[in-house]
């Protein structure tokens, strides 16, 4: 690995070999099916809290309107991705597509966006699952832990379930995805036939001055609201990072992702009509556990306690898995093409990323611990505060990510135009143009939300310090894995599926091919 190619624009490729991709190499298990489970299983817990808050920024009526314009933003966005994915079936998922539209630097951007997203989201919902299992053991068993032990516990397990191989990683979504589903699904049930469902209790907020009882805060209201809306969706858009351990990725990752995406739209709107209408708007504003809550107006007196909280214990796993899923894949890609530091992506015996999810664990328990002893040292519950502060910077980096995305598909039409591409977006140009918009335009309106201000400092001093990282070590570093290789030869290479790894390398040793444009 001592041979350097220049690639312009300050970068440098170093000369991997087949070595160097055969310690790396990931297994191809997952259909549309398995992709699917991945892809609910990620995002379903923001179907059980975090999305409420957003009705104490808008009332009812604009929080329906927050997510009508998110789940607006979500399917053209899905569409848009799945042409790319299908186009570019490397792990490397949003970083890749961008790499082909805008350079190195480009890539590294969203890459290093995705890592904050999904980084810090494992984190924030590892603590919440930690706080509930607490819950549980202590109302069936009487025996409390730390919630720092409870985090490591949780750690430990998914951590060696999704070292433990593909399968059982896609599996265990798919499972656990199902049995969130019939949970929500209970509710639905119960909430309508309970009696206690009432559309009066909808706009139970009073207006204030120049507000109604449908936007009790006016129009604002409704842009304040949309970071909450996307809670609902947040982590579907992961899939394209199982690329290469899908069987059939360019059929597999569109059908899988469209198909969980309204999935996803269905359960949403259920939840926004039914929870708020069994609570009513102004309870649900404020909770931290509204599908409970809801269980709890349901079934009055009743002792279910631990059972209600063992279902809501479902959901936050889910995610918990699914995204740490994606976490592993985001690090690994970029460690592979040497955007990080290229032990991160070593897999083993098992062709598992272990490596990068035992850093990204690492660094989430860090960032949890660290911060609220930090920050919120003297509070009384320093860890949730904590847990709530990097769920924020965990949305600001999603959006930066999609923002990015949907550029890279207007540019990657144009760039590539003669590119194969097994799916193509029925939304074209226009569909990416709107997506786009609208994540702008959220990312916009996010400082308006006083919670959201100091989010800002943060994200500018992570990406500060990834950017120079990358600018001292990254960029003199870089291999031509598959993401590389497909944008350095105008999408002619970087099919791993069909042609293995470091051909590229090959032809250029072989001088039969030179692949600088």
């Amino acid at each position: 690995m001592n041979q350097k190619v220049s690639a312009g624009g300050g970068v440098e490729y170093t000369h991997a070999g087949k070595e160097y991709f055969e310690k790396r190499g990931l297994k191809r298990y997952a259909g549309a099916a398995s992709l699917w489970g991945l892809g609910v299983a990620a995002v379903i817990s923001g179907d059980f809290s975090g999305w409420n808050f957003g009705i104490g920024n808008a009332g009812w009526g604009g929080m329906l309107i927050a997510t009508i314009i998110i789940g607006v933003m979500y399917v053209l966005m899905i569409y848009s991705i799945s042409e790319m994915s299908a186009a570019m079936p490397h792990t490397g998922g949003a970083y890749s597509f961008a790499r082909s539209a805008m350079g190195p630097w480009g890539g590294f951007v969203t890459g290093f966006a995705e890592t904050v997203e999904y980084v810090i989201t494992t984190a924030v919902v590892g603590t919440f699952a930690a706080l509930y299992a607490d819950a549980i053991v202590a109302d069936l068993f009487g025996i409390t832990l730390p919630t720092l032990v409870w985090v490591l516990i949780i750690y430990v397990i998914f951590v060696a379930l999704n070292a433990a191989g593909a399968a059982a990683s896609f599996r265990f979504a798919f499972i656990i995805a199902i049995i969130s589903l019939a949970v929500l699904a209970i509710f639905f049930i119960s909430a309508l036939f309970s009696g206690q469902f009432s559309t009066d209790k909808l706009f139970d907020i009073a207006p204030e001055a120049g507000g109604t009882t449908f936007l009790p805060y006016g129009i604002l209201g409704i842009f304040l609201a949309m970071p909450f809306a996307i809670w609902f969706f947040l982590g579907i858009e992961e899939l394209p990072l199982a690329a290469e351990e899908t069987q059939t990725p360019a059929k597999d990752i569109p059908k899988g992702a469209i198909t969980g995406m309204f999935t996803l739209l269905v359960t949403a709107f259920l939840v926004l009509i039914l929870n708020p209408g069994v609570l009513g708007a102004a309870a649900i504003s404020g909770s931290g556990e509204p599908i409970l809550d809801g269980f709890r107006a349901i079934f009055p007196n009743s002792d279910i306690a631990a059972l209600l909280s063992l279902m809501a214990l479902a959901g936050l796993i889910a995610s918990f898995q699914g995204i740490m899923f994606a976490a592993g894949r985001n690090v690994y890609s970029l460690s592979r093409a040497g955007y990080y530091p290229k032990f991160l992506s070593l897999t083993g015996a098992r062709k598992t990323p272990w490596v990068a999810l035992v850093a990204s664990a690492v660094v989430g328990v860090v960032l949890v611990f660290g911060l609220g002893a930090i920050a919120y040292g003297g509070e009384e519950a320093p860890y949730v505060n904590a847990a709530n502060a990097l769920l924020l910077i965990a949305v600001f980096g999603a959006v930066i990510a999609y923002i990015l995305q949907m550029v890279a598909f207007l540019i990657l039409r144009r760039k590539f135009a003669n590119a194969e591409r097994p799916y193509r977006s029925p939304v074209g140009l226009w569909g990416a143009l709107v997506a786009g918009v609208i994540a702008l335009l959220t990312l916009v309106l996010m400082p308006f939300n006083a919670d959201y201000r100091a989010v800002i400092i943060w994200v500018a001093i992570v990406y500060v310090i990834g950017l120079v990282l990358f600018a001292i070590f990254g960029r003199k570093r870089l291999v031509l894995s598959p993401e590389e290789e497909y944008a350095v030869t105008g999408g002619v290479h970087g099919f791993p599926e069909r042609e293995g790894y470091d051909v590229t390398e090959q032809l250029e040793e072989a001088g039969k091919e030179d692949w600088r444009q």
